[in-house]
């Protein structure tokens, strides 16, 4: 704790402020080490641990409000933005609109607690309609616990500095070594949980004569075709009643998309690069019957399956 101790003691509240905001506003800058060590040097009466708790609260309402209003106010637009920055493929909207169909309030409560939803449940609560009075209560809860817990936490350590001095030596020895090494795991673990996300939905490709055997069966499929407009020059076609859409246009069309079918995406890119990164969009923003189609266009096309002809300056235009 040497490090946020020594930073602490320069800049004071301020800092403390300005650590907590920017952490609940997204970037990943944890504030857990400055909480804790704002609660050690109340120990020593260095720094009012009252003082602390007021200025961890404020920081973390005035930045969890923000989310909220700009969640109320351009909606899915907010989580879309949120879900691009996040390093985790699981949790974003999908898991945090579940927690609130579950627990209601109750999310905003333990948020700060879990990985993922501190800054994702704000916004959340805003599209969903919750009232500012209601979002307050609940959300001061929770930031009150989660700020509070830490400065006690620190404070605990703190006197245990001053009944075993000895143990400031081991601290200032290995705290900044676990405080890298616990920034490290933190995107390692979400650069790891991404991969396996993208491992899982290569084993969930679907193959061209399944969907075939699908179409003639008369089952509703949602087939979406991601090429560039360009790439429909040469061969003005889509696979039958696909809706050709870049990517970006899906996503702003979310609420448009089925979700009691599967949605089927193609493109022409290597190992239908397109189509999973897609994929991996539309189910952090909630669908999740999402499957690239093996092969993409090229496949389909090779297997002298049936295409409809399309304008390509009209498909480009959508």
């Amino acid at each position: 704790m040497a490090l946020p101790t020594h930073i602490l003691l320069t800049y004071g509240y301020v800092l403390l402020f300005a650590w907590v905001m920017v952490e609940q506003f997204g970037l990943p800058l944890p504030a857990v080490p400055v909480l804790l060590a704002a609660g050690a040097l109340s120990a020593e009466h260095q720094i009012s641990i009252l003082i602390a708790f007021v200025v961890g609260l404020v920081a973390a309402l005035i930045a969890d409000s923000a989310w909220f209003l700009f969640g109320r106010r351009y909606g899915h637009h907010v989580l879309r933005l949120l879900c691009k920055l996040s390093l985790e493929p699981t949790i974003c909207v999908r898991q945090t609109q579940d927690s609130f169909g579950r627990r209601g309030g109750v999310t905003l409560m333990i948020a700060k607690f879990v990985p993922g939803l501190a800054t994702l449940a704000p916004p959340v609560a805003g599209e969903n309609g919750m009232s500012f009075s209601a979002f307050l209560l609940f959300d001061g809860i929770g930031s009150a616990l989660w700020v509070g817990g830490l400065l006690v936490a620190g404070r605990l350590f703190g006197d245990a500095l001053k009944r075993d001095p000895s143990l400031l030596d081991w601290v200032g020895r290995f705290s900044g070594a676990l405080l890298a090494l616990g920034i490290v795991g933190f995107f390692l673990a979400r650069v790891i949980r991404r991969q396996r996300f993208l491992k899982k939905l290569v084993d969930a490709r679907l193959e061209p004569e399944e969907l075939k055997r699908q179409l003639d069966a008369g089952e509703q499929v949602f087939i979406v075709d991601l090429r560039h407009p360009l790439e429909l020059l040469p061969d003005p076609y889509t696979l039958p009643g696909a809706l050709h859409l870049s990517p970006d246009a899906l996503a702003a069309r979310v609420h448009e998309i089925p979700r009691d079918r599967e949605i089927v995406l193609y493109c022409t890119c290597p190992s239908e690069a397109t189509a999973a990164k897609t994929a991996m969009m539309l189910h952090k923003l909630g669908i999740e019957r999402v499957r690239p189609l093996r092969g993409g266009f090229d496949e389909w096309k090779r297997l002298g399956y049936p295409m409809d002809a399309v304008q390509p300056a009209m498909s480009g235009a959508q």
